[in-house]
């Protein structure tokens, strides 16, 4: 049997363990000598495909490897590029123009939910076209919203880093609280979703009155009457609250706290919810405030990252590759929680086409009654995909993130106009 071709591309935001499912799926490809032969990248995702700007990653030895698997950000590249609704035939036969140049027998596509419609979509492209192509999703995502899959590769290191500063910083603005008051809003990724936010709970330990002390996600409508109560009563009580606010969180009429801007295709970028938020109780109450955007720290944070999200990072890969030779198409690794205490877990596969676009919220059971926290059942949940440190090499006193070489594939076919 003639060796097939392997093809590996990064799609929508990266996280910190992106660049582990990557070197995972290099070298679980290249432990298959007879059956994969090239193991290409695109640079930049699916416009890199179209591009067919493609990479040689036969150019990263087994010290890199390792190095990139320790690496956050994404190597390769990627983009926020959705295939065409009206199923697109010139980007279609482009990709697929680019696949038979370089004999592409396998696509592993690491994104989130929309990515997987794209590889349901290929998937059946393909078989329409009677071109033998395996596609396999690869789950990714610092927000935790994949459906079909216990937690998603990225989410446990982001969590662990959110944990941490609200927990730092919650001891600085305890020492310095003052007779006036202060207040600390810390503003998180998650635009329909608060997984991120939730995660900012592990922060107290367990411990009543420790920051956060009001966690506010896109779940629940915002009531700002009741949270003003809450943010006077704590401060009053304590000098000072800490409070954590999802980027997405909404009012009553479903318009958003706050946006930064809306492109040209109506995608709007979120931010400033937590600035809006902290200046609403200032004009309030006249309490001292300061406010922080994490932004792209917490999806960046390979300093600090989770070794349990790692290590799922690095077997969803494997599996991706085992899917592939088994001609297990259009399916995606996801991670199952067999126990939680201690955790246990492992890798099965599920149907992209059935999870393709659909977000999983959080439980209503993980968020308080009155809506201003999360539970200890959200807790208990998230503790687990936090645990175990990954020890980074350091050159001058800063981790050892230098480039990788990435030569590129010589072009067979036109220029893509598209």
């Amino acid at each position: 049997m003639t060796p097939i071709n392997l093809l590996y591309a990064h799609s929508g935001g990266v996280t910190a363990v992106i660049n582990a499912t990557a070197a995972a799926v290099i070298e679980a490809a290249r432990a298959q000598p007879g059956r994969i032969g090239k193991v290409f990248a695109a640079r930049r995702g699916i416009l890199g495909v179209l591009a067919e700007d493609l990479i040689d990653t036969g150019a990263l030895d087994a010290g890199a490897l390792a190095r990139l698997a320790r690496t956050p950000g994404g190597a390769f590249g990627s983009c926020r590029f959705d295939l065409p609704a009206d199923e697109g035939e010139a980007v279609t036969d482009r990709l697929f123009e680019v696949f038979a140049a370089h004999r592409i027998g396998a696509l592993l596509y690491n994104g989130g939910n929309g990515s997987m419609d794209a590889v349901a979509r290929l998937s059946a492209a393909a078989q329409a076209r009677g071109y033998p192509l395996v596609c396999v999703g690869v789950p990714k995502t610092v927000d935790n919203d994949i459906v079909g899959t216990d937690c998603c590769p990225g989410f446990g290191s982001a969590a662990k880093y959110l944990a941490t500063s609200m927990r730092e910083a919650g001891l600085d603005i305890a020492s310095m609280a003052g007779r006036k008051g202060s207040v600390f809003v810390m503003e998180v990724m998650g635009r329909n979703t608060g997984w991120l936010a939730a995660a900012t709970a592990l922060a107290a330990g367990g411990e009543a009155d420790a920051p956060p002390h009001i966690v506010l996600v896109p779940e629940v409508v915002f009531d700002e009457d009741a949270f003003l109560a809450r943010v006077r009563e704590v401060t009053e009580r304590l000098g000072y609250c800490a409070v954590t606010v999802a980027e997405g969180i909404r009012k009553a009429d479903g318009s958003l706290i706050m946006a930064k801007s809306r492109d040209e295709r109506g995608y709007v970028q979120l931010g400033g919810a937590g600035s809006a938020v902290a200046r609403l109780i200032h004009e309030r109450f006249g309490y001292k405030h300061h406010w922080a955007i994490p932004d792209y720290l917490q999806r960046a944070a390979g300093h600090w990252l989770s070794a349990t999200d790692r290590a799922q990072a690095m077997a969803v890969g494997r599996a991706a590759v085992e899917y592939a030779l088994a001609g297990q198409d259009g399916m995606m690794p996801a991670i199952r929680r067999l126990a939680t205490t201690p955790y246990q877990w492992d890798v099965v596969p599920v149907a992209s086409g059935g999870i393709a676009n659909l977000e999983r919220a959080l439980p209503a059971d993980f968020v308080a009654v009155d809506g201003l926290h999360v539970t200890a059942a959200a807790c208990d949940y998230i503790r687990p995909l936090i645990e175990g440190e990954v020890v980074q090499p350091t050159v001058g006193g800063l981790p050892d993130y230098r480039p990788f070489a990435l030569p590129g594939v010589p072009r067979q076919l036109r220029p893509w106009q598209g």
